[in-house]
């Protein structure tokens, strides 16, 4: 990414609006908001792998494992504005887990591009299934959306709610609904 482009658009942004960009206040905005960007796509420059980094174990047991309430931060691609809740990721492994941060890490990662929530769960749900191969994955998020909130239907309290069910998480409405009451979900 380059920054110092960042920075000279954002100056020719703050001008298009009618700011004047060299005004106390604004005169450092276009190098924080360059930076601010860095952090918020640098899922583009991230890789899976090194995410993961190796922290794969061997594991026989096929137990349901679940993190619930990872907080996820990231921006809508259809207005650039963020969108911010809780992922909640749950797998039964086949003979190998990740270490507990690597679920966290990665969906930190595809957070941290221009998203759309539906995507955003079922890329967590897909890489976890590829890399480990478990029994099943299940991966919700819950969100709120400021492109919602703050622009056209303005609706404040409005939660979206995405699920991706993979695996045994799909075909065993028991391991669904194990994973449902795991997370605090009433099941269907």
């Amino acid at each position: 990414m380059d920054e110092a482009k960042i920075q000279e658009l954002v100056g020719e942004f703050i001008r298009e609006i009618g700011e004047d960009p060299t005004r106390e206040g604004l005169e450092r905005t276009p190098a924080r908001v360059a930076s601010a960007w860095s952090y918020l796509t640098s899922g583009y420059r991230t890789d899976v792998d090194a995410v993961i980094n190796e922290a794969t174990f061997s594991h026989a047991d096929k137990n349901m494992i679940i993190v619930r309430d990872i907080e996820i931060y990231s921006v809508c691609e259809h207005h650039m504005l963020p969108f911010f809740g809780h992922c909640h990721i749950g797998y039964v492994p086949a003979g190998k887990v990740f270490g507990v941060s690597k679920l966290a890490r990665l969906a930190d990662m595809f957070a941290r591009r221009l998203q759309i929530q539906e995507k955003l769960t079922e890329q967590i749900a897909q890489v976890i299934m590829h890399k480990l191969e478990p029994h099943g994955v299940g991966v919700i998020i819950e969100a709120q959306h400021l492109c919602m909130m703050m622009r056209g239907v303005a609706k404040q309290g409005s939660l979206l709610t995405t699920s991706s069910m993979l695996g045994s998480f799909r075909d065993s409405r028991a391991t669904r609904s194990e994973f449902l009451a795991l997370i605090g979900k009433p099941s269907a």
